[in-house]
């Protein structure tokens, strides 16, 4: 099965933080990573010293080719800045079930 994946280290979180499913609220600086595969895109985050992976809140999305998913990555990195206390939803896509 095709997937492509996508990281990136050293996003800090904004001021409120970043909501996750598994960890609550996330602060500091994070590695996010992405993963499209079968038509979705899976979000991650933890904290830049390592340790475990943290679906962020609002993942997976429906995404219908690996150039969405590099789009859907770059608005979770944006998310992962602004922070927030609700779920990621990226712009033009819908939440997978």
């Amino acid at each position: 099965m095709e997937h492509t994946a996508w990281t990136t280290p050293g996003v800090y979180t904004g001021p409120e933080g970043v909501l996750t499913d598994q960890g609550g609220t996330l602060f500091g600086e994070l590695t996010v990573h992405t993963v499209w595969e079968a038509g979705e895109a899976r979000v991650e985050v933890r904290y830049e010293d390592g340790g475990e992976w943290y679906d962020l809140s609002g993942s997976p999305v429906a995404c219908p080719d690996p150039q969405a998913g590099r789009s859907v990555h770059q608005s979770a990195v944006e998310a992962v800045r602004a922070g927030g206390p609700v779920g990621f939803t990226p712009w033009g896509i819908v939440r997978a079930a």
